[in-house]
């Protein structure tokens, strides 16, 4: 049996939340047009601030997928 060929594809998720919310909201959104999603790797975390107060988390996450033979 052969093996298996995977895509990795960089995503940026956002929450006025939390870091988990934004990874969580990539994730998702991925898994509603990607399928055989396998692995998703946190790869950055950030915020945005405005006015001294954090507006949005941010997180860059890495998401691997199965390619179709």
């Amino acid at each position: 049996m052969p093996g298996s060929t995977y895509k990795i594809i960089e995503l940026v998720g956002t929450s006025e939340k939390s870091w988990d919310d934004a990874a969580k909201n990539a994730v998702e959104a991925a898994g509603g047009s990607l399928h055989d999603l396998r692995v998703a790797e946190i790869t950055k975390l950030d915020m945005t601030v405005e006015n001294g107060k954090v507006k949005r988390f941010r997180a860059r996450v890495n998401v691997s997928f199965r390619l179709e033979e």
